[in-house]
């Protein structure tokens, strides 16, 4: 592959989450470009399933200014932390459930056009009550529901599921779940 030569990084923005660089490179053929880019931790999203059901959540999302139906997911924010470690710390979080029994989906980049932010997609079987531990207000304010696979994946055709990692995770575990 032709290489592009990172010349320089100008930090514009550090905030408690991400980071955004401009930064400039030189592409194969000589010319320059600058292009904007936003550094962040990285983070897993589940999906849990509790006998033929999928638990998922309704959370206020500020950057598109409503709720959004998702799978639990959060930020890799511990260093150290690895992935699975993460997944089982958030699926404990947001909605209550432990497992010994996490299947890694995936891993995929978000929105790699402007940003590094790369996820683990988990499913979580055999899935066991306990005391959840919500963080933030916008955690505190969501909703756990659980519907059947099948209806989920009708949400996302529907168009009510339009979260990107949802939609990988939901369709991932369903084959996932149809191959066994």
């Amino acid at each position: 592959m032709p290489e592009f030569k990172l010349l320089d990084n100008r930090l514009k923005f550090e905030g408690r989450i991400t980071t955004v660089y401009e930064s400039d490179f030189l592409a194969p053929n000589g010319e320059q470009i600058t292009r904007e880019i936003t550094r962040h931790p990285g983070a897993v999203c589940v999906v849990p399933i509790v006998e033929s059901e999928v638990v998922m959540i309704r959370q206020f999302r500020p950057a598109i200014g409503g709720y959004l139906f998702e799978i639990p997911a959060g930020k890799r924010d511990i260093d150290g932390e690895s992935p699975d470690i993460t997944a089982h710390r958030e699926l404990q979080e947001e909605v209550g459930l432990s497992t010994n029994n996490l299947v890694e989906l995936a891993q995929f980049y978000n929105s790699p056009g402007f940003c590094d932010e790369f996820s683990y997609c988990y499913m979580a079987l055999d899935c066991e009550d306990v005391t959840d531990d919500r963080q933030g207000l916008e955690e505190e304010f969501m909703t756990i529901e659980r519907i059947g696979m099948s209806d989920a994946l009708t949400l996302v055709t529907s168009g009510e599921i339009v979260d990107a990692k949802t939609i990988i995770g939901l369709s991932l575990a369903l084959q996932y779940l149809n191959g066994r």
